[in-house]
């Protein structure tokens, strides 16, 4: 009885040892934990998604790769998989594992020594206090935290969401944070998708994913996920046989795959960088919006295409400059060229190759994997050397003129001729990425939604967008408003004015200013229409002089396309900066009549639960948000754009517009055999070309031109090289589009007058047009001309002067 009451005592002595030693640790490692609180309402940073108008993915941010799946909404096999390869008493314990805990001890007791790890027994509330509270350190003061706030979280938190941060929250490789995330990126599936031993194998990597990827350890791999769906039989998660059956199934981690990716990545950027001025960093990386954007990817295609071939087109023009690299073509090439870095920019379907042979005919190209090729010199004669000033050397007349053995090239495979013949296989044409860039971008005229952009020739060679963020000079695509400041002073499009000499006197010390029109000839009194449509510089100087530029300035600062544009007679041929988002938006501008609109980019944005934090239409809409529509007229919401010009002026620029694609500048467009109007644009020294033109539902803008603004040639200008790449896009845009008038407001007239004299026609006068006038303001007999006079011939032109400037 004696030795009964000394051991109840020690026992009791331990016990309370035991007591007191748990209580002090609870007290020495609980002190100053982190707050455990905020996980019953904590979100997992969620990848942010950005669509196209047609709901194709354009991009994604995310710093974590994951998608939220509430655990209601996973499948059961999922969560059975984890539970059996992680904590099968999951929904039993108390947040701790006490029969796992003690073998665990027993185990390591038994490794100690031996130099293995420690063998571990977290729960899944382990596991979830680790990953959101603590850092991954082994050590017993980290176990017994990790302990400690197992147990807080049980008490604060149901086992549902426990389970809900664990599997959205896991990293699981490959940049999968969480089940779902990891799904698509090992097996492009979703959750309810997943087989039995495709939910084992990501059960399996959350004891390590690098020790199990599913290529380099793939036996280890298999083994685990094995041992995952024993454990599922055993707990009777799954069936033996079912169990049999998908461990004889093969490990395929064919990735993720997206067919229907939308390109556009420099409207992607702009999104991007729109996205973060108005929600932030955090939220737009970590927030799981849904973006939807005005993107349309049919045309964004057709923009891409156009601007890429229209930069070939003119730098094949120019000349060849040369190779990217020589190599020895003799021995060793092969390992040399694959090793070679690939310059930035090229298309995909371009491969570097090292010219073998040449001869007279055609050059021999060898590639890194060994096969060769042909060049023909069909394919080289737009070779010449290029030479300083942007002059080309004389006709490529021999395949090895040019280019010589050891050049390293860009080639394409060329299937048929330029006539439509087929071309044996292994025939390649020569390629160079152009020197020259540009921009094109496509809007919505009655919205302002962007529905393609291209900002370059390629952004990963530059993601400087040449279409929002290069201020350039438009050149003669300004003179359209520089009109509409003339028709609002009261001019008509008949009102001619004198194209003579123009001088200005700038001041002492200063060269006098004298413009001069494209053709350097002067073609006395013209009417304002054909001073448009043939872009006469003079005209349109003179012009600017007579109704003041403060009309000019305001014009430009109502159409956004600058606000501080100098009172200076030279900003009146576009000598002032703009960039072309702006500028095609003015242009949309005249053609819906005057309204004003801002170019967006963004339709609706959503949060990570569907509630909708931003939208671009914020007009009412009664009769919109219904359960079912009953019949009848649909609900329309009300216009609420600002009207900033009239309606018939507006009109009577885009009459004259119309005119310089049927008659001036722009002929080349006319092919398209839809009615289009526009204007070309060329700086002094064609360093930048521009063309701006518009359908009646659709407005696009064009600009070509060096980032380091230089010349682009003696012979170039925004007619052969901007137009080109309108023309191009528009062929593809309206092919299946009918052919749709210009909108005429009421407070038109529509006159006939001959285009030479501004007067009206008679009936014997077949080169007649239609004129559009604000009724009281048509032509009644010979008009004075603006500039002085009514000089009959050029000579009396030149000799009238300049409107008694210098």
């Amino acid at each position: 009885m004696r030795w009964l009451i000394y051991l109840a005592s020690l026992g009791l002595m331990l016990a309370l040892v035991a007591v007191g030693g748990a209580l002090y640790g609870f007290y020495k490692f609980g002190r100053d934990l982190p707050d455990y609180k905020y996980l019953a309402t904590y979100q997992p940073p969620v990848v942010t998604r950005v669509h196209a108008a047609d709901g194709r993915l354009l991009a994604e941010y995310a710093r974590e790769r994951r998608v939220f799946v509430p655990v209601k909404a996973m499948p059961r096999r999922v969560i059975k998989a984890f539970l059996a390869a992680e904590d099968k008493t999951f929904y039993s314990h108390f947040g701790l594992d006490l029969t796992g805990l003690a073998r665990a001890v027993v185990t390591n007791l038994s490794q100690m020594g031996t130099g293995k790890r420690p063998v571990g027994a977290s729960t899944i509330t382990q596991q979830v206090a680790k990953n959101f509270l603590l850092s991954n350190e082994v050590s017993i003061a980290r176990k017994a935290k990790e302990a400690i706030l197992a147990l807080r979280i049980e008490r604060a938190l149901s086992k549902d969401r426990i389970l809900e941060l664990y599997l959205n929250q896991i990293y699981l490789g490959k940049r999968s944070y969480g089940v779902a995330a990891a799904a698509l990126n090992y097996f492009d599936k979703s959750l309810d998708s997943l087989t039995i031993a495709e939910a084992a194998y990501l059960a399996a990597l959350a004891k390590g994913p690098s020790n199990y990827h599913p290529i380099r350890r793939y036996d280890a791999a298999i083994t685990r996920r094995n041992w995952v769906l024993g454990q599922m039989a055993r707990n009777q998660f799954i069936t033996a046989a079912e169990a049999a059956a998908a461990k004889k199934a093969p490990l395929i981690a064919t990735g993720r795959t997206i067919s229907d990716l939308a390109r556009a990545d420099y409207f992607a950027e702009e999104v991007r960088r729109e996205l973060m001025d108005r929600f932030g960093e955090n939220i737009v990386y970590g927030g799981g919006l849904s973006v939807h954007t005005t993107l349309d990817s049919r045309l964004q295609n057709l923009a891409e295409t156009a601007l890429r071939s229209g930069l070939e087109r003119y730098d094949r023009r120019h000349g060849w400059r040369g190779p990217i690299a020589r190599l020895d073509p003799v021995t060793g090439w092969q390992s040399r060229l694959a090793t070679l870095r690939r310059p930035l920019g090229a298309p995909a379907a371009w491969r570097l190759a090292l010219v073998t042979d040449a001869s007279e005919s055609a050059l021999t190209v060898g590639f890194a994997d060994g096969q060769a090729g042909r060049i023909p010199k069909a394919q080289l004669t737009w070779a010449r050397a290029w030479r300083k000033g942007q002059k080309r050397g004389p006709k490529v007349k021999r395949a090895d003129q040019v280019i010589k053995p050891g050049d390293v090239i860009w080639v394409e495979a060329v299937t048929e001729t330029a006539k439509g013949a087929p071309v044996p296989p292994g025939v390649f044409a020569l390629r160079q990425i152009p020197d020259v860039d540009g921009g094109i971008i496509a809007l919505d005229p009655h919205t302002g939604r962007v529905l393609a952009m291209s900002g370059g020739y390629a952004a990963a060679r530059s993601s400087f967008n040449r279409a929002t963020q290069a201020r350039r000079q438009p050149g003669s695509a300004f003179k359209p408003f520089v009109y509409l400041a003339g028709l609002e002073a009261g001019f008509t499009p008949a009102t001619r004015i004198l194209d003579a000499p123009f001088v200005l006197d700038q001041g002492p010390g200063r060269k006098k200013w004298k413009p001069a029109n494209y053709t350097k000839k002067f073609y006395g009194p013209t009417p304002m229409r054909i001073g448009l449509e043939k872009s006469r510089n003079l005209m349109t100087v003179r012009l600017a002089s007579n109704i003041g530029m403060r009309r000019v300035r305001e014009i430009a600062k109502r159409f956004h396309i600058g606000d501080r544009l100098p009172l200076q007679l030279s900003m009146a041929l576009g000598a002032g900066e703009t960039d072309l988002q702006r500028l095609t938006a003015a242009y949309a501008m005249l053609v819906n009549g005057g309204r004003e609109i801002t170019p967006s980019l963004i339709d609706r944005v959503q949060d990570r639960n569907g509630v909708t934090v931003y939208r671009h239409d914020r007009r009412p809409c009664e009769g919109c948000l219904v359960a079912a529509w009953a019949g009848g007229l649909p609900p329309e919401p009300p216009d609420v754009r600002r009207q900033i010009a009239n309606p018939a002026n507006v009109y009577q620029v885009v009459s004259m517009l119309r005119g310089v694609v049927t008659r001036g500048t722009g002929r080349r467009i006319a092919k398209i055999g839809k009615p289009l109007a526009g204007k070309t644009g060329t700086s002094n020294d064609s360093v930048d070309t521009w063309f701006i033109g518009f359908a009646p539902d659709l407005a696009v803008g064009v600009f070509v031109g060096f980032d380091k603004p230089r010349g682009l040639g003696t012979f170039d200008s925004g007619s052969n090289v901007a137009a080109p790449v309108f023309k191009t896009f528009m062929e593809g845009a309206l092919a299946d589009r009918p052919a749709v008038p210009f909108r005429r407001p009421s407070g038109v007239r529509l006159v006939r007058i001959n285009p030479r004299t501004g007067q009206l026609a008679d009936a014997n006068d077949r080169g007649a047009i239609i004129e559009a006038f604000i009724p009281g303001t048509e032509p009644v007999g010979e008009s004075p001309v603006i500039g002085g006079g009514v000089p009959t011939t050029v000579s009396e032109a030149v000799a009238a002067g300049a409107s008694g400037l210098y």
